[in-house]
C-alpha cells in the first residue's frame, strides 16, 4: 500500500486493518474559503479526499501549505473511516467515553463537596439558635 505521502507507521497499520487502499482515494486540490484575505481564495492549498468505497469525504484547510493539509487530510480520512467501521470500538469513541466518565466523577465529587459545605453551614446556624 503506497500512499502518495509519508504517513506514520501507526496510520499505515490502521489503514491496512481497515482495508483502505491508496487507489481507492480520490484527491482534489481546491481553493480555500473563509478568512485570510485574497491569498486563501487564489491558491489551491485546501485538500479534499474522498474514499470511493465508503463515500467518506474529508476537507482540510488547517495549514497554509498544501503538503501539510494533505497529510492532515489523510490522517482525518483514516480516522473517520475507522470511526464509521468500528463505531464504539474506535479510539476516538473510547477517548470520548473516558472523558465523559471522568467528568461524571468530577461532578459527583463536586456535589459531595457542596453537600458537605451545606452541612457545615447548617451546623453554624444551629449554634446561633442556642445562644439567643
Amino acid at each position: 500500500m503506497n500512499f502518495p505521502i509519508d504517513l506514520s507507521p501507526i496510520l499505515i497499520k490502521k489503514a491496512q486493518e481497515l482495508g483502505v487502499e491508496a487507489f481507492d482515494i480520490e484527491e482534489k486540490f481546491i481553493t480555500g474559503g473563509g478568512s485570510g484575505g485574497q491569498k486563501i481564495n487564489k491558491t489551491a492549498s485546501c485538500v479534499q479526499l474522498k474514499h470511493l468505497p465508503s463515500g467518506t469525504l474529508v476537507k482540510c484547510q488547517k495549514h497554509r501549505e498544501q503538503s501539510k493539509n494533505r497529510l492532515s487530510a489523510y490522517k482525518m480520512l483514516i480516522l473517520k473511516i475507522e470511526e464509521k467501521i468500528k463505531g464504539k470500538e474506535s479510539e476516538k469513541a473510547k477517548k470520548i467515553f473516558k472523558l465523559k466518565k471522568q467528568k461524571a466523577k468530577r461532578s459527583k465529587r463536586a456535589k459531595e463537596k457542596i453537600l458537605a459545605d451545606k452541612a457545615h453551614r447548617s451546623e453554624i446556624k444551629e449554634t446561633r439558635k442556642d445562644l439567643v
